[in-house]
């Protein structure tokens, strides 16, 4: 993952981010991630790229035993010390691809919009599932194919500031892409949709659910929120590895 997150700026206009100060019920996707999560009472959790550590925190609440939450921003590892510390909970400065992924070491593993920012996916995805129990789950929320293949992931404006459409280009060219978020430079992978699922199937999980977020309909009165139903910008996948 890119450390764009230990920026100073880019850091105190995250915290500004709705889904920053309010937590999970201030996600768009929360409602359709929520239902997805397994059984966690006397379970073990990995998540990778935690943030503020809401999902950890989320997964302690549940009674999981031991949590670990990795994050390659000491700035966001240090707020997740802060906010969401808990006896069952660990965090660690590390980035998705630096750590051990020990052998059938966890029962779920969670990633909520970070895996955008890995090169190589399909590597951290055999990881995952080496590091799974048997029967164990990998959650996760990425940012949309058609989202990160946007022209600058931003709509295309008629003259008085309206969004008019989102342009999608080189769509079947991975790789890096550049764009502007939070009024910073921040660099993120694209995938398409045949490389994310079929590098879990090719890899031996399961699929159990693929959902394209919607937001909800308590939040369509925000504003840009109606326009988060032209395009989708997250992809939920639930997959499990097999007992």
């Amino acid at each position: 993952m890119n450390n764009e997150y230990d920026n100073e700026r880019f850091f105190e206009e995250y915290a500004k981010m709705p889904r920053s100060r309010d937590g999970l019920s201030a996600a768009g996707e929360w409602h359709q991630l929520k239902p997805l999560f397994p059984l966690l009472q006397g379970k073990t959790v990995l998540d990778l790229g935690c943030g503020y550590g809401w999902h950890c925190f989320f997964a302690a609440e549940q009674g999981a035993v031991r949590v670990l939450g990795l994050d390659l921003s000491r700035k966001m590892i240090e707020e997740a010390e802060k906010r969401h510390a808990g006896q069952q909970i660990e965090y660690r400065v590390c980035g998705i691809e630096e750590y051990e992924y020990p052998e059938n070491r966890w029962d779920c593993v969670v990633s909520n919009l970070a895996l955008h920012y890995i090169e190589h996916i399909e590597n951290v995805f055999q990881k995952v599932h080496r590091t799974l129990k048997p029967g164990g789950v990998f959650l996760f929320n990425i940012e949309h194919p058609v989202f990160t293949a946007g022209v600058g992931q931003d709509w295309i404006y008629t003259e008085t500031g309206k969004p008019q459409y989102w342009p999608v280009d080189h769509y079947f060219i991975p790789g890096e892409r550049s764009t502007r978020f939070l009024g910073c430079d921040v660099v993120k992978q694209h995938h398409t949709l045949t490389q994310i699922l079929m590098g879990l199937l090719n890899n031996g999980f399961e699929l159990e659910a693929v959902e394209e977020a919607e937001p909800p309909a308590e939040m369509m009165s925000l504003p840009g929120m109606k326009d988060e139903l032209r395009r989708p910008m997250m992809l939920l996948v639930k997959a499990a590895v097999r007992k």
